[in-house]
């Protein structure tokens, strides 16, 4: 493999890195996939020295290895995690010297792009953060409550139409079958003690029209009403009774998401707004790694050419 490689760093399946791994192979661009927790010491082989400008030397995956020293771009999607590969304490040492070495060498990779660095992913998934970094840009973002006291659950609740939306959105299943915790409805007689058993996150509920989910990728927005039946919370319970239509960002808008993701450090986002009837965009959330290739052919929206016009150039290609 030539110089100046794209490694993409994602999960064995993961079809919406395939469409970015078609199109870097169209234009011809050197591409690497691999999946760090996974393919790390084996398959994977790393070798590398530290020079004047940095890190050099190889990551080798099978036949296939890339320069580290000429690396373009690391497109870090959605690896898995270093996990042990056992419950004893030799194997989550070799778990942490694996994230700390590889994972190590893979954040400081010299002139290189990142979509975006592990690290700005990792600090920017905190939802109080992103809350607070909304706030101060001015984004409509609706009273919010984190407790673990069931008391001021319960006031916050009283005072206001209020949901509940899970912290961090994990891996979850229902009588072994893979479920989803999502945003819902509820009320002050459904509150318990329950919830003291961690911290909960309690918003006040915008009266919605509508959602959009806008993709930000370097210097670019692209957007998407979502329209859900009426009465729903989370669209994401009702893919299959979604319309979804392109809709401009307001220049206002645009410039927030832009110094929100610079403030994290991120060149990508995926924020969704609720539209309230006077057409006002109140900020719910930014996922750092959010999905968006359904929302391209949906909405006709050129995210694919968009992400690899950046891993190509280390740059943005405006319309």
């Amino acid at each position: 493999m030539g110089e100046h490689t794209v490694l993409v760093a994602t999960e064995h399946e993961d079809a919406t890195a395939d469409l970015v791994i078609a199109e870097l192979n169209q234009r011809r661009v050197p591409v690497l996939r691999f999946d760090p927790g996974r393919d790390f010491p084996k398959p994977a082989i790393l070798t590398t020295q530290l020079g004047r400008d940095g890190w050099g030397g190889e990551l080798t995956i099978g036949k296939r290895s890339a320069d580290l020293a000429s690396v373009r771009a690391l497109y870090h999607r959605r690896p898995s995690s270093y996990a042990p590969s056992g419950d004893d304490q030799e194997a989550r040492f070799t778990a942490e010297e694996n994230r700390r070495g590889l994972g190590g060498v893979l954040a400081a990779l010299p002139d290189c792009l990142y979509l975006s660095h592990p690290q700005a992913i990792a600090r920017a998934e905190y939802k109080p953060a992103q809350l607070a970094a909304a706030a101060r840009e001015d984004f409509n973002v609706p009273v919010t409550l984190i407790t673990n006291d069931p008391a001021e659950a319960k006031s916050f609740a009283a005072q206001q139409p209020t949901i509940y939306k899970p912290l961090h959105a994990g891996a979850y299943e229902v009588s072994g079958e893979p479920a989803g915790i999502w945003a819902a409805p509820v009320g002050a007689g459904e509150i318990n003690d329950t919830v003291s058993r961690c911290a909960h996150l309690f918003q006040a509920r915008v009266p919605k029209t509508s959602d959009v989910r806008a993709i930000v990728v370097g210097e670019r927005v692209f957007c998407a009403r979502i329209t859900a039946p009426p009465g729903v919370v989370d669209w994401r319970t009702e893919y299959r009774n979604l319309s979804y239509e392109p809709i401009t960002c307001p220049q206002g808008i645009q410039r927030a998401l832009h110094r929100f993701l610079a403030g994290f450090g991120l060149n990508f986002g995926a924020f969704d707004f609720a539209l309230s009837a006077d057409e006002a965009w109140w900020f719910l959330e930014c996922n750092p790694n959010g999905q968006w290739a359904w929302l391209e052919h949906a909405a006709r929206l050129p995210i694919t050419a968009a992400i690899v016009d950046l891993l190509e150039n280390g740059e943005n290609t405006s319309d």
